[in-house]
């Protein structure tokens, strides 16, 4: 048998999938059929700011606009959003759709959840995972990994 090599990025990978997983699991479980848990930052977006253009998707998620675009139209395949045309005409604003408002209530059950299975987690840990990435990124912004790596 061949040692696994890995690096943090693998590893950071697979605990990411692992984590996204068991949250899917719950969800399916739930009934909440097509929902992916990448969805949830962006109906919390809506759900608290109303429409929002894919540039306010990407600053309300903190992801990149790349990153709200594939996953508003992944969305919108999958019936969870609808879009508009914006005020000027070239944006698009989304919004949930009937379906995905029916289903905020499951969403809260299963966000309520997995909070409370993440708190669970950090109990195990030296300290909270979020906790720890927040100073990881922070770190990051102070100085990259391309400047540590010269």
């Amino acid at each position: 048998m061949t040692a696994q090599v890995t690096g943090l990025g693998t590893q950071l990978r697979r605990l990411l999938d692992r984590l996204e997983r068991d949250v899917a699991d719950l969800g399916a479980e739930l009934g909440l059929e097509g929902h992916r848990p990448r969805y949830s930052p962006v109906v919390r977006a809506v759900l608290a700011h109303g429409p929002l253009t894919i540039s306010g998707v990407a600053e309300a998620t903190g992801v990149t606009h790349s990153a709200a675009s594939q996953t508003v139209a992944q969305m919108r395949r999958d019936g969870w959003l609808r879009a508009a045309r914006g005020v000027d005409g070239r944006e698009r604003v989304v919004d949930l759709t009937e379906r995905a408002r029916d289903l905020v209530p499951v969403l809260e059950r299963e966000w309520r959840t997995t909070e409370a299975a993440v708190a669970d987690l950090d109990a195990e840990l030296p300290m909270p995972l979020g906790e720890l990435l927040t100073l990881a990124e922070a770190a990051l912004d102070r100085r990259s990994l391309r400047e540590r790596m010269r």
